[in-house]
């Protein structure tokens, strides 16, 4: 079981982007279709936080075309090639599903003030 967590520990080694639930980011993922590779960047609120260590993911939601989309992204994946923070939400839960059932400005989240 010690050598399942050292190679957890030498692959943790990449910088880990400081998310809060509420957040709104963009994810910058590493789409291959065939031969090619493109960034895709994929833009939304963080709604959950699961896990630790080597299997940590975050939820990121968004609507597009009016149909609502999540993706789980796994922060030490090599396809994730970067996390951007566009703006701070102040929530009180630690997960936000509940936005699931708003449509339009009731799914905003304020902003949190510095």
């Amino acid at each position: 079981m010690d050598a399942l967590k050292l190679i957890a520990q030498d692959s943790l080694k990449k910088e880990v982007p400081q998310i809060e639930i509420g957040d709104t980011i963009k994810v910058d993922v590493n789409i291959r279709e065939g031969q090619r590779e493109r960034i895709q960047v994929f833009e939304g609120t963080v709604i959950a936080k699961k896990g630790s260590g080597i299997s940590e993911t975050f939820t990121v939601r968004r609507v597009s075309y009016g149909v609502g989309v999540e993706r789980v992204f796994p922060i030490h994946s090599p396809n994730v090639k970067g996390v951007k923070l566009v703006r701070k939400g102040h929530v009180r839960r630690a997960k936000l599903y509940y936005l699931r059932d708003r449509v339009g400005k009731a799914a905003k989240l304020r902003e949190k003030i510095r």
